[in-house]
């Protein structure tokens, strides 16, 4: 609880930084730099934060730090509070977790999650905010969209009970995904992929690991996580008759192959896209996307999601840190930021 004492140290301490931020922009094909910005003094229904960590989801944002956004979805691939566009200059990210220092009386103190580009301070309407619950560390909250991403992606796909489940590709996503179906009465859970060292992720959430040459088949669903068609292809065969594989990679501009002249027709296979955009369709008329981030924000009270986050690196340090993600190919954790004042 955060006395009015510390309110108003807050309050005068934000006054004498004055009105100025630094953010992250991607400025070309594999360069960032840290810019300046002038803040805007909050109106009644907005906040101003203060960042303490903010999360780099690999996947995504490499594709747009290396430039891969296809034209024909630049819109859509918009994030909330973006500026700029693609490819470059633009300001892009959106996992930001901070501390709420002016704002009504009720939000002041108060740790939040938003969905925000990498920078250290920012002015924000409320309704963008998801308060962060008690048992919830601020530092694993930057996960927040990746898990509501899989739970978005669970809701679309139904899992009941006794199914068989493969999830295909165990990076961060894959992972997130499985560390939730862990919690389901399935008969069968295999996290798949051709990492063997991604079966340590398989033995933290104790569920079953495979090769994709040895993963078991008539699979009543299948998760592909892993943005490459070689998964894409496997996840159709490990698929059972008549079931259903649920696509969660962004491939960005690269092409996809699949083999749909093999048994894809005669099996009566299906594809279904899920994306974060908007709420799965079968609760879109009964949850809103601030309940669903609130939700997902909650399900992060299990500490197993630890395991998904990164050493920290500074704020500070993040355009070298993006140049040295994109040469890495590692896409098993969130790497996670840290700011000087967190």
């Amino acid at each position: 609880m955060t006395t009015p004492e510390e309110r108003n140290e807050a309050a005068e301490h934000s006054q004498r930084r004055g009105s100025h931020a630094t953010a992250y922009w991607t400025v070309g094909r594999g360069r960032g730099e840290l810019r300046a910005e002038e803040l805007p003094e909050p109106k009644a229904n907005e906040a101003l934060i203060r960042t303490l960590y903010s999360g780099i989801s690999k996947g995504t944002e490499l594709l747009v730090h290396e430039g891969h956004v296809p034209e024909s979805v630049a819109g859509t691939m918009r994030a909330p509070h973006q500026e700029g566009d693609f490819p470059s200059p633009v300001k892009y990210g959106y996992l930001s977790v901070g501390v709420v220092e002016q704002g009504p009386e009720d939000w002041q103190g108060k740790k939040v999650f938003c969905l925000h580009p990498h920078q250290d301070r920012y002015v924000v309407p409320l309704e963008d905010l998801t308060r962060i619950p008690d048992g919830v560390p601020p530092r694993r909250a930057v996960l927040t969209g990746m898990v509501e991403t899989a739970l978005n992606a669970l809701w679309e796909a139904g899992p009941r009970l006794g199914d068989r489940v493969a999830v295909v590709g165990g990076g961060l996503l894959g992972g997130t995904l499985a560390a939730l179906l862990r919690k389901f009465p399935l008969q069968r859970l295999e996290l798949v992929d051709v990492d063997p060292d991604k079966e340590q992720t398989a033995n933290v959430l104790k569920i079953g690991f495979a090769r994709p040459e040895e993963a078991q088949k008539d699979c009543d669903l299948v998760f592909h996580c892993s943005a490459t068609s070689e998964g894409l292809r496997r996840s159709l065969q490990l698929a059972g008759d008549e079931a259903r594989v649920i696509e969660l990679s962004w491939f960005g501009d690269a092409p996809v192959s699949i083999p749909l002249g093999e048994d894809f027709h005669a099996r009566r296979l299906s594809i279904t896209a899920s994306q974060v955009g908007v709420v799965a369709r079968a609760r879109r008329h009964r949850r809103s996307t601030a309940e669903r981030l609130e939700l997902a924000v909650g399900l992060l009270k299990d500490p197993v999601f630890d395991n998904f986050l990164s050493a920290d690196t500074s704020f500070t340090e993040l355009p070298h840190t993006m140049e040295h993600l994109a040469a890495d190919h590692d896409r098993s954790s969130c790497h996670v930021v840290s700011y000087p004042e967190g």
